[in-house]
């Protein structure tokens, strides 16, 4: 049978336009353009005049943070947006998008800021994991259903970045070169879907320029959102990327993010005072603002005309863990290790860097705070019980960076619990506030919490016990920027000012702030008593730029790190093989670290960070049966696949991981995942994120992913688009096509295929359409439709896919519009995007 696809959800009906023109028009100029920057870091301004409450916006790639950056607020954290793509179920993903929705509203969240669209040009990019897939179809109806899902639930979602921002390096100021082919055919797909079928509710323009223009002042904005696309939301700036007042203003970009300071407010009324912007493009903001709060019912008088589902934890939860597991990639399987026959089981190792602390979501505006995560460690040992003895050893430690104190070390100075407490005080030592802490991360973006007066604050101090749980040496110390003292035990082990690498990204500065250690020998059980301080400086605290300033007071963030003791990576590595020897099974955990894969900055190699693929192999040399589950949101080189029974691609997971780890590899769930984008065999012939004079070009045009097939420069993937297996095997039998069609008709496909396992399985069954002797330069195939089906063993089943009209135009860059090649198109259907057993052939626009 084929999976049915989520119905379509309606958008509510947008709120009377002439109300809106009325609201409008009571409102002063001043007025209307105090309303088109923020009022904050994450708000917009109120406006009593027009009925208009405080407005709320916040992250949400892997959940909704809210307006605290910390543990203060959980989030639930869900799969990565590549895990969510791997799924390629659309049903599954509206769904998730409810979850969202629900989330939104518990924290009184408006507006989410998700999801990223930007398409996998590069393995290298930064943010690939918050990025859906190398392939615009794919990226675009994961999107649509993101966003009705997100929006049915009454809660505006916004597209980003648009367009162009698929690299980290020089984001904020590089000019992407981006042919109008590939332009229109690949990176502007997406948002073109998701404003057209998805009817998104708002759009976030990037921080780089694109073909000399930067996107906050791009005549895109308008030609294409506006004029080709009819889109009726709003844009907002990516924060801090709206630079000028005219040119910006002129353009269509509506908000001005964050605020209250910002290149327009007084400057912008001087400027339509001085007939330099034409009043009449303010009006058409504030309009689209209005809009946006009667969708999301911020306007009196205009209820919502949705409210997201319900939610509870064990709801959350069993969805997380589903989502998770659809998305697991097996991408090798020799002689059916997996599934694991638990009833032959006595001797697991659990091993490798990311086993018992795993990394289930990406560094920077993705980042949130889960209210708890499940390790792989955790997850198998639960679901095995204690009749299997599960072994662990980290193997190797891949992280030069000491990590964020676990809060297990870390106890309150009274004795009460596990925490810190942190005060907050004046110059001369006043105590203007504290607060009990169960993190050791801390971000404070404006504010210090009630009461507690930004302007007032010279110091920040951390007071906490630290709790030896074995005897040895323990690294303690600070990350951040500015000046950092330690005390130890009432001694003082350093008073240091650390500085930011010039020309590092905000996030990069957040996320990989510069360090600072101690050593602290301690017996098992031990305590000793630490306080760090870290001293406010207005220079400092707006190090970033003009951040501090901009949102109207001080950006405070840096962490308490810790590392426990542990042997040298020969001793571990020894250790874990020593344990694998004496297992039925090795499971090994293996991954990238926030140093390497993250917001804020590019990936420089896809190696696995410090010494894991060594564990690997040294692993896989004493036990036939070394099942690899790597834990990264993009690709990393794997030289030893071909040496390990499996290969389970696990992507960031989400806080269920290891739930839903132990249900893949014990055969409760199977893995359901299919690759959004190509994994690469090496890093021969990628595209770059390296700008040159500030110009990134884009050199392989339409040619990016599985698209370069066939061309002299392609190098074959260790893994192809689409790839994955299941717990069962399936024969295609057929593929059915109309043997004409006129242009810009949809096409319907029949593919009958069967499963020839033993099990019930879920196939994504896959058609690309190629153009043989094409006049017209265009990749030997591309995705062109797709479809999820289920059968029991042995069952034959017809899945129905659909090839859109769309996937078979170009863009013509003579005319500047659409068009369609007549002659034979040739589809061809199978498992991935190099596994085509069934073809037909198409007369599209031929009497």
């Amino acid at each position: 049978m084929t999976r049915q696809q989520p119905t379509p959800t309606d958008a509510p009906p947008t709120a009377d336009e002439a109300e809106l023109a009325r609201r409008l028009g009571a409102l002063t100029l001043e007025q209307k353009v105090r309303l088109l920057t923020g009022a904050d870091f994450w708000s917009l301004h109120p406006e009593p005049a027009v009925g208009l409450r405080r407005l709320v916006v916040s992250d949400g790639p892997a959940g909704v943070r809210g307006e605290l950056w910390d543990e203060r607020t959980p989030s639930a954290n869900v799969p990565s947006p590549t895990a969510l793509a791997a799924t390629w179920d659309e049903q599954l993903v509206e769904q998730l998008g409810g979850l969202l929705a629900h989330e939104a509203r518990a924290k009184g969240v408006d507006v989410l800021l998700a999801p990223t669209v930007n398409l996998h040009r590069t393995p290298y990019g930064g943010r690939h994991f918050e990025c859906f897939s190398e392939d615009p179809l794919l990226t675009s109806r994961i999107g649509v259903a993101y966003v009705k899902g997100v929006q049915g639930g009454g809660v505006a979602a916004t597209v980003k970045h648009f367009v162009g921002n698929d690299s980290e390096t020089q984001r904020m100021t590089l000019d992407a070169r981006i042919g109008e082919r590939a332009l229109r055919e690949l990176y502007l797909t997406p948002f073109e879907a998701i404003v057209g079928e998805g009817r998104v509710w708002a759009v976030m323009a990037a921080y780089n320029g694109v073909n000399g223009h930067p996107m906050t002042e791009s005549p895109l904005l308008r030609q294409v959102l506006h004029d080709d696309w009819n889109f009726d939301g709003l844009v907002m700036s990516d924060w801090f990327a709206a630079r000028t007042t005219e040119q910006s203003a002129r353009a269509a970009l509506d908000l001005v993010m964050p605020g209250p300071l910002g290149p327009w407010g007084d400057a912008l009324v001087a400027a339509i005072r001085k007939g330099k912007v034409d009043e009449a493009l303010v009006d058409d903001k504030v309009l689209r603002l209005l809009r946006l709060a009667a969708r999301v019912g911020a306007l009196d008088g205009i209820p919502a005309d949705t409210r997201p589902p319900e939610q509870d934890t064990a709801s959350v939860a069993a969805r997380l863990r589903e989502t998770a597991a659809a998305g697991f990639v097996l991408a090798r399987n020799e002689g059916a290790v997996l599934p694991l026959n638990r009833a032959v089981l006595k001797k697991v190792a659990v091993l490798g860097p990311n086993a018992a602390v795993a990394r289930t979501l990406g560094g920077g505006s993705a980042t949130v705070f889960p209210p708890y995560t499940v390790s792989p460690l955790d997850g198998i040992r639960a679901a095995l019980g204690d009749g299997v003895e599960v072994t662990h050893g980290i193997g190797v430690t891949p992280q030069t960076r000491i990590p964020v104190a676990p809060l297990s070390h870390l106890r309150l100075p009274d004795g009460s619990g596990e925490g810190t407490e942190v005060r907050f005080l004046a110059p001369d030592g006043t105590l203007l506030g504290s607060e009990l802490r169960a993190g050791a991360a801390y971000t404070w973006m404006g504010s210090y919490g009630p009461g507690v007066p930004v302007g007032e604050v010279a110091r920040v101090e951390v007071r906490t016990v630290v709790r030896a749980t074995e005897a040895g040496r323990y690294a303690i110390g600070g990350s951040g920027i500015g000046r950092f003292r330690l005390s130890v035990a009432g001694a003082e082990a350093f008073d240091v000012r650390l500085q930011l690498p010039p020309g590092a990204d905000l996030v990069e500065g957040l996320m990989t702030p510069p360090q600072q250690l101690h050593a602290v020998e301690l017996a098992e059980g031990e305590e000793t008593e630490i306080v760090l301080t870290h001293d406010i400086d207005i220079d400092t605290e707006s190090a970033f730029g003009s951040t501090g300033e901009a949102i109207g007071g001080a950006v405070t963030m840096f962490q308490l790190n810790l590392q426990p003791p542990h042997g040298s990576d020969d001793e571990e590595i020894e250790r874990a093989v020593a344990r694998a020897r004496e297992a039925e099974v090795a499971v090994v955990v293996v991954g990238t670290t926030e140093e390497v894969e993250s917001e804020g900055f590019d990936r420089t190699s896809l190696a696995l960070p410090g010494r894991q693929d060594e564990l690997v192999r040294r692993v896989a040399e004493v036990t036939p049966r070394t099942v690899v589950v790597v834990n990264s949101g993009a690709p990393v080189l794997l030289p030893w696949a071909d040496d390990v029974a499996a290969v389970l691609l696990a992507w960031f997971p989400g806080q269920e991981f290891g739930n839903a780890l132990a249900d893949v590899l014990l055969g409760e769930a199977e893995p359901g995942g299919r690759l959004p984008t190509v994994w690469p065999a090496s890093e021969r012939g990628l595209p770059t994120t390296e700008p040159s004079d500030g110009v990134l070009t884009y050199d392989e045009g339409l040619f990016i992913g599985h698209r370069g097939a066939g061309r002299p420069e392609w190098q074959p993937p260790r893994y192809d688009f689409g790839h994955g297996l299941g717990y069962t095997t399936w024969e295609y039998v057929s593929l059915d096509a109309p043997a004409a069609t006129p242009p810009g008709t949809d096409i319907t496909a029949e593919v009958r295929i069967r499963n020839t396992g033993a099990r019930h399985g879920k196939e994504v069954v896959q058609i690309y359409a190629g153009r043989p002797a094409s006049e017209v330069e265009r990749p030997l195939r591309w995705l062109a439709g797709f479809a999820l089906i289920e059968a029991a063993p042995g069952e034959e089943t017809v899945a129905t896919v659909t090839v859109d009209a769309r996937a078979l135009r170009h863009w013509d860059t003579g005319t500047g519009g659409w068009t369609v090649e007549p002659g034979t198109f040739r589809l061809e259907a199978g498992p991935s995007s190099t596994t085509l057993p069934l073809t037909a052939d198409i007369a599209v626009g031929l009497s």
